[in-house]
This record gives C-alpha cells, sequence and structure tokens, in this order.
C-alpha cells in the first residue's frame, strides 16, 4: 500500500533540509545580533568596533553561500531578517563615515534586504538626531534631515507593495518625526 522506498526518500530529503535549516538559522542569529551591536555601537562613535564586527559578519554571510547557496539561505526568514539588519547597519556605518548609501562589496544580497534595510535606516537616523539635539548639536538635525529627505526621495520611485510597503511607511514616518524634531528645534530659537 505504501511505497517504503519513497518514504525513506522523503525521510532523508527532509533530514538533510531540517539540518541545513538548523544550521541558517543558528548563523543567521549570529549575524542578527552583530549587527544590532554594530549599530549600538556606532550610536557611540565606536567605529573600529564596527569595522571587526562587519568582518566577523561579511566571513559568516560568504560561508553560508558557499555552503548552501543563494536560493536556499533566501529560503528561511531567519536569515532574511539577519541580511536585512546587517543592511541597516552596513548603511548607517556608510552614512557615518561620510561614504554614500550604495551596494555593498564583496556580499550577495537581493533588492529586498536592501531597501528593507535602508528603510530601517531613516529611523536610526532620525534616532541620532535626536541624540545630536540633546548633546547640543542642533545644526547636525537638519543635515540628517536632509539626509534622510534624500533617502525618501529614492525609496518613493518604487511601488513597494506587502512587507517593503510596511517598512516604507515606517521609513515615511521617520521622516516626518525628523521634521517635527527640526520644527521644534526652530521654534525654540
Amino acid at each position: 500500500m505504501i511505497n517504503k522506498k519513497f518514504i525513506q526518500k522523503l525521510k532523508s530529503e527532509y533530514a538533510k533540509t531540517e539540518g541545513e535549516r538548523r544550521q541558517i538559522i543558528s548563523l543567521s542569529n549570529v549575524i542578527l545580533h552583530d549587527s544590532k551591536r554594530i549599530i549600538f555601537s556606532l550610536h557611540r562613535s565606536e567605529v573600529a568596533i564596527a569595522k571587526d564586527s562587519f568582518a566577523n559578519i561579511e566571513q559568516i554571510l560568504k560561508k553560508l553561500e558557499k555552503q548552501f547557496g543563494v536560493k536556499r539561505i533566501y529560503e528561511e526568514g531567519s536569515y532574511k531578517a539577519a541580511v536585512e539588519e546587517y543592511v541597516e547597519a552596513k548603511m548607517f556605518y556608510f552614512v557615518l563615515t561620510g561614504k554614500k548609501v550604495d551596494k555593498i562589496p564583496g556580499v550577495n544580497l537581493n533588492h529586498e534586504s536592501y531597501l528593507g534595510g535602508i528603510c530601517d535606516l531613516t529611523g536610526e537616523l532620525v534616532r541620532l538626531a535626536i541624540n545630536q539635539a540633546a548633546a547640543g548639536k542642533l545644526a547636525e538635525v537638519p543635515r540628517i534631515k536632509g539626509i534622510i529627505n534624500d533617502i525618501m526621495g529614492e525609496l518613493v520611485q518604487f511601488d513597494m507593495t506587502g512587507y517593503l510597503r510596511t517598512k516604507y511607511d515606517q521609513a515615511k514616518g521617520n521622516l516626518r518625526k525628523i521634521e517635527q524634531v527640526d520644527y521644534e528645534i526652530k521654534i525654540r530659537k
């Protein structure tokens, strides 16, 4: 009634996929948490710590790609979340070091990872602006607002749907926040 060879083949494929999944999730968690630590370090101007952590993350990304292939790793939600956080951290690093928001060399990431990370970058920039204002560096707020405006000027050209639409809407909310902060600073002068 049941083809035992067929069931054995299913068991074998399932075990292989589950083993891969566990490995991808484990390393993705390292990428996610290290990326969060990088963002925290960058807010404290600890650029050297961030650079070391980026090197570690990029080794893990290359290892995952080599071991499982790009298509396979992108099947896992944990990997997608991790690389999106990595993109956010790397773009934040680019902005803080005077570089352009641009393709990250040496790693293979898809457009969703980039767009999600860039949308999230606006939130870190708002946080940076608020911290700068609290430290008395009021001139930084309009500068950071300009960066967020530039980012939104590019993102508005995409007709984002689904998950990315939510990210885009959050970025629009971040633009409103920075505009409010800038306005409040101006009326208090």
